[in-house]
Order: structure tokens, then sequence, then C-alpha cells
């Protein structure tokens, strides 16, 4: 059982050896292209909620790419930060705007006055 067990062992120290040291420059494995999927809101236009509803990000072997939920999150941020500007904006001006309707002018004359 020993002489097993230790010729086990150097089969398996000699393969970890081939397969870190041998094959050369040849055997280098090119870059991999990383696998990112571009997000699917469009660049165009403001992203509405079909575009959330459709929105599927990929899923890495321990959950999904974080690098790519954080650049959607980022986007979708600073597009409801665009908005919640706008949306103060508007409602300030509106609120500076005078509430009550335009009074008739004082030089209007009412003609059926000197009839009564």
């Amino acid at each position: 059982m020993f002489w097993f067990l230790l010729i086990a062992l150097v089969v398996v120290v000699a393969a970890v050896t081939l397969a870190v040291v041998g094959g050369g420059a040849e055997a280098v494995l090119p870059e991999a292209e990383p696998d990112r999927v571009a997000d699917a809101l469009p660049e165009s236009r403001p992203v509405v909620r079909d575009d959330i509803d459709a929105l599927r990000l990929p899923v890495a072997p321990r959950g999904y790419r974080m690098a790519e939920v954080d650049d959607v999150l980022d986007r979708l941020g600073a597009e409801l930060a665009e908005r919640d500007a706008r949306i103060a904006e508007l409602t300030a001006a509106r609120a500076q705007a005078p509430a009550a309707a335009p009074a008739a002018p004082a030089d209007r004359v009412d003609l059926h006055k000197d009839e009564r």
C-alpha cells in the first residue's frame, strides 16, 4: 500500500510540473475577451419603465456581474436625478406663477349700465 501511494504521489507531482512548465510559449492561452453584454438601455432617449422591465442582466457563476449591475444602476440613478431636478424646476416655476386668473381691466365700461 505504501508503494502505491508513493507512486501515485510521484505521478501527481510530475503531472503538475509538466502542466506548469511544459508546452513552452506555444501553449500560452490567448487573452480572453470579456463576455460583458452591453446594457439594453437606450442611449438616444430617456429610459422608460418598459426598458427596465425588459432588462435582463447576465448571470455569472457566482451571481450577477457586479460591474454590469453597477453600470446600469449608475445610469438609472443619473437619469432619475436629472428628472428630479427637472420636476423641482417646474414645480418652482409653477409656484412663482400667479395663482389667480387676471382681473378685468378697470377702464372697461359697462354699456348696459345706463339702461337700468
